[in-house]
């Protein structure tokens, strides 16, 4: 296993409902690092940007709205199998579909409001790194 990078955001409905830091303590517990954090709302520019592969789809109006609706916490962790590991302790997209004791079962509200947002590749998790964040802003 290699070092990796992904993406994490804590999406409005975890923001709003105070889970931001158990999301990242239960990141960090499980051996990832954060290594770059920012707390932003998005525009509709940058919501849909972000979720442009989506754009085709039917939910795609109300995912950005969605993802506009109030603060995220945008965040880069750090890790042996970072991507991989981040989407285990996640859980899948759907909350019915997430095995126990993952954020997304433990939290989620709906398969739209489920907490977070992770990268589900190598690939995309370095563009959406450059997305969010300079090289800069990232510290490790």
């Amino acid at each position: 296993m290699a070092t990796e990078r992904t993406l994490v955001l804590v999406k409005p409905d975890g923001v709003r409902r105070g889970l931001a830091g158990e999301v990242i303590r239960r990141l960090e517990d499980k051996g990832l690092a954060l290594v770059a954090m920012e707390l932003r709302t998005l525009d509709r520019a940058t919501a849909e940007e972000h979720y442009a592969e989506h754009r085709e789809r039917p939910f795609f109006g109300e995912l950005v709205s969605f993802m506009m609706s109030g603060p995220v916490v945008v965040q880069v962790l750090e890790g042996e199998d970072a991507v991989k590991r981040n989407r285990d302790i996640m859980g899948a997209t759907n909350p019915a579909n997430a095995e126990a004791g993952t954020i997304r079962k433990l939290f989620a509200e709906s398969i739209e409001a489920n907490t977070v947002h992770g990268s589900d590749s190598e690939e995309n998790a370095a563009i959406e790194i450059a997305f969010f964040f300079k090289p800069e802003e990232i510290v490790g």
